[in-house]
């Protein structure tokens, strides 16, 4: 025989251990928010079974209508915390419009005309609704694929809006399930949402492991001073796009990007000024991007753009696009105003490349060198010579 109180009790010390949990995850991360809610929906979750159990031991019904609210609270704050997980604002004033409701009709059917079956009706809806919001972001992620976690998550959401629903039903055909009757069927019935709520907790931990994860690989793909990729980033996409234009024949192009005199910058203003310079250069070369394009940092004042499906004339408008930006924002420097100046190299992948990136980043870097050696804040392209041609010509083709 299953022991109402002590699964009670099980429930609230289970919780507090969770709450605990999500407090360790909260004070070690403390920019994931959607911990916060989790925690607040453990320690909530808690309180109210704590209070429920009093109830129990006292033979009260104050005190469980007191838990019923801490258990409906908890599950608006599991929510909230599956909304700002996926960066979607908490519906906080249907949550709370539903838990009020919830409640008031749970307060009618006992003292205004006592009648058991709607009681637990009207506390179904406040444990079960807010969850019901939230179930299609975890099944359905606006990114795209759920996660392992989300998916865990999700079954059990709809596993437990299941027994809820059984359980109204269950009262519907005459029997008991509430906390007042203290019967084997509420007992079954605690001790199945017991493992269920914990269950969706550890569903709600593998997302954040999940989440956090991610964000240590972006921080590996990421340059640190400019936010943009970095080298092994950049590998990586050329890898991606030498291989895809080797199957299909659509060729892609590759600009590589130069600061002119930087080195003249950190000697005159110092490195903190060259910093910003490189700062101040990736935010005006974002603006002339196209989505899907793709700027990258090499190291030190040198930068590649990846442009997907594109021509080397497409590449060539790109470049200017980029330069030009900066000679006008060069021209309107005044003052302790820092001028940037850069030259640009731009090459085409063809099938001498193939799915060899170095090949194509030195096609680049002989454009470059080629455009700083016809006076610098320039570009040029990559114009590989005809094998036949009777004369030499130069690889590398500057545009004013």
């Amino acid at each position: 025989m299953l022991n109402v109180p002590t699964l009670w009790m099980v429930f609230v010390v289970n919780f507090s251990a969770l709450g605990l949990i999500w407090a360790y995850v909260t004070r070690s991360y403390p920019k994931f928010e959607a911990a916060r809610f989790w925690m607040a929906s453990a320690f909530v979750g808690a309180a109210g079974a704590s209070t429920a159990l009093t109830g129990l031991f006292v033979n009260s019904v104050v005190p469980l209508l007191f838990g019923a609210a801490g258990i409906i609270a908890a599950s608006c704050f599991a929510a909230a915390g599956i909304q700002r997980f996926y960066d979607r604002p908490a519906s906080w004033r249907l949550m709370t419009a539903t838990a009020i409701a919830s409640l008031a009709g749970v307060m009618f059917f006992k003292f205004g005309f006592d009648q058991m079956q709607l009681r637990i009706l009207c506390y179904t809806i406040g444990q079960g609704w807010p969850l019901v919001l939230s179930l299609r972001l975890l099944l359905s992620p606006p990114e795209g694929r759920a996660s392992p976690g989300a998916r865990l998550a999700g079954i059990v959401i709809l596993t437990m809006i299941a027994v809820f629903v059984a359980r109204t039903v269950g009262n519907a055909l005459g029997g008991d399930f509430s906390a007042v009757a203290r019967g084997q069927n509420h007992a079954v019935m605690v001790l199945v949402l017991l493992f269920l709520s914990m269950t969706l907790n550890f569903g709600f931990l593998l997302m954040a492991m999940d989440r956090l994860r991610n964000e240590v690989a972006d921080l590996a793909l990421l340059d640190d001073l400019t936010g943009v990729a970095n080298r092994r980033h950049l590998l990586q996409r050329l890898s991606e796009e030498c291989a895809r234009s080797e199957r299909s024949g659509e060729p892609f192009s590759l600009l590589v990007i130069d600061l002119d005199g930087f080195k003249t910058i950190n000697d005159t203003y110092g490195h903190a000024a060259g910093d910003a310079c490189l700062q101040h250069f990736t935010l005006m070369a974002q603006t002339r991007l196209r989505p899907g394009d793709m700027l990258a940092r090499t190291g030190g004042d040198e930068f590649c753009v990846v442009l997907p499906s594109s021509s080397l004339r497409e590449g060539a408008l790109i470049a200017r696009r980029i330069l030009e930006v900066c000679r006008q924002d060069a021209a309107g420097c005044s003052g302790n105003d820092i001028p940037i100046a850069i030259s640009i190299g731009a090459a085409e992948w063809d099938r001498g490349v193939g799915q060899f990136p170095d090949r194509l980043i030195a096609h680049a870097d002989h454009a470059l060198y080629a455009a700083k050696k016809n006076g610098k804040n320039d570009f040029a392209i990559y114009d590989q010579a005809p094998p036949l041609s009777p004369e030499p010509v130069e690889p590398a083709r500057k545009f004013a």
